[in-house]
């Protein structure tokens, strides 16, 4: 038996032997039901104050035979308390053993610091891909919530270093700074960027100037979320129909169509094909809608001369199988 039935054995036991004890009292000697149970409680508790009216020899007995219960009754909640405390707290121990042993064993992670509104959204995100995460929340009130939606944690200062080198970022891929106040994520940059150089940043910025700090400490893409917010709500206003496509291409995972970047491997069968002879329009069914270059550079509407080559970043457009598919070929593992 468990510990939390055998606590709740033990409440059902206690409320079963009190209630057959009053019963006791008010058969053998005729009393009230409010002597009956006080009489009960100080007889089960051995407190040992004096009794509520003079008591027969029978009641005698039947008070000797609920001290021995009682006495009985105490040590078997007592040890179903202790029992729920102990395993309680092993549990624990070791339930965060374990999230220590997945998350040592992580590489090319995302560390997400925060779970509030932004966090919690990134993470969502994030989990619909084959990406993993680790998560740093100050706010213990928040643990369970993490828990709960089965994401990897780490309870404390995301700035710590200790904290971050415990959450691999030196293994990790990259840093997510949605902290609550700019402030703290231009000391976590700062942190980071020196833990781990060539780490990719991205961090949240409530207000437009911090843009600026945030970089300067170390942050790859700086985002507002305020502002593209709304911006996305002008656009709502002025491009309803290319807004509508994209929420549908970025958005939903259960729409036919899907917007996918997809890296090109050295060892794909495509790399130095043209277009025209790759087949993926043919063969996939799927539109090129533009190839990101090495050096950052980006080919909207690439040509049909346009060839691709190893590291470039293909962004197509189609239904999900057929853009699995094209990664399987792109990027073979």
């Amino acid at each position: 038996m468990n510990s939390t039935k055998h606590l709740v054995m033990a409440i059902l036991f206690s409320i079963v032997i009190v209630v057959i004890g009053t019963a006791g009292y008010m058969l053998i000697e005729g009393w009230g039901i409010l002597d009956a149970l006080y009489m009960t409680v100080i007889t089960y508790s051995t407190v040992g104050y004096s009794e509520v009216h003079n008591i027969s020899e029978i009641g005698r007995l039947y008070t000797v035979f609920l001290i021995f219960l009682g006495v009985g009754f105490f040590l078997y909640v007592a040890g179903a308390v202790i029992q729920f405390m102990v395993e309680g707290k092993i549990r624990t121990v070791l339930g965060r053993r374990k999230l220590d042993r997945q998350i040592h064993h992580l590489k090319n992670h995302y560390i997400v610091c925060g779970y509030g509104r932004i966090g919690r959204v990134i993470c969502e995100t994030l989990k619909r891909s084959p990406i993993d995460l680790v998560v740093i929340e100050n706010n213990e009130k928040l643990v369970p919530e993490i828990s709960t939606d089965n994401i990897l944690y780490l309870w404390g200062d995301a700035s710590d270093e200790a904290l971050l080198l415990k959450a691999g970022i030196q293994r990790a891929k990259g840093l997510v700074a949605a902290l609550g106040t700019d402030a703290e994520n231009v000391f976590l940059v700062l942190t980071a960027r020196q833990l781990a150089p060539n780490l990719f940043i991205m961090a949240r910025a409530s207000d437009t100037d911090v843009k600026k700090k945030l970089r300067a400490a170390g942050a790859d893409s700086v985002e507002s979320p305020y502002e593209k917010g709304a911006m996305r709500m002008a656009q709502r206003i002025t491009r309803p129909t290319v807004t509508t496509f994209l929420d549908l291409a970025l958005e939903s995972r259960t729409s036919d169509i899907q917007m996918e970047e997809i890296p090109v491997n050295p060892d794909s069968p495509l790399n130095g094909v043209i277009l025209k002879d790759s087949g993926i329009r043919q063969n996939f069914n799927l539109i090129i809608i533009a190839i990101k270059k090495p050096d950052g550079g980006m080919t909207f509407n690439p040509s049909f001369e346009a060839r691709i080559m190893s590291g470039d970043t293909v962004i197509a457009v189609g239904e999900s199988k057929n853009l699995q598919d094209l990664e399987m070929v792109l990027n073979p593992s």
